[in-house]
């Protein structure tokens, strides 16, 4: 039986959100990582190369899998944020640390972070991960350009 999701102060914003699950990803700590997905049976998670998982356990099961091998240093990098009433999208350039027998390797993941504005207050609802390359450090952005 899952434990209790630790609690989160209702006024958080999707910024102190995003920045719970980077540091929960960081030190492996499957109940802080829960605690900031919103209480819905159609939250979704998609892992780079993996299946859509949706709804809490099977999302918690893919994380303690992952959090069985260590923690994941993962970083945020690069955000762009979305923000309207009661949702908010962030398009997440993540800086993927590891060990291998090589010595220290980076990696990088692009990731979008949906966050819905729930009784609780902010929360995820969505994260999907892609892998990337490190030409995605360089983004590709229209300039000046402007939809009438």
């Amino acid at each position: 039986m899952p434990r209790p999701k630790i609690p989160l102060a209702a006024q958080a914003s999707p910024d102190e959100i995003e920045q719970q699950f980077y540091e929960a990803l960081q030190r492996g700590d499957i109940e802080q990582l829960m605690a900031v997905w919103a209480d819905d049976d159609d939250i979704v998670c998609v892992h780079p190369g993996g299946p859509r998982v949706v709804g809490p356990a099977a999302i918690r099961a893919t994380f303690d899998g992952m959090f069985a091998n260590g923690s994941i240093d993962a970083r945020p990098d690069k955000v762009r944020r979305l923000h309207s009433h009661g949702c908010a999208v962030h398009s997440v350039l993540e800086q993927i640390r590891v060990l291998t027998a090589e010595g220290p390797q980076q990696a990088w993941v692009i990731a979008t972070n949906v966050y819905v504005q729930t009784a609780r207050g902010w929360r995820m609802a969505a994260h999907h991960a892609s892998p990337g390359s490190p030409r995605e450090v360089q983004e590709v952005a229209e300039a000046g350009s402007t939809l009438h």
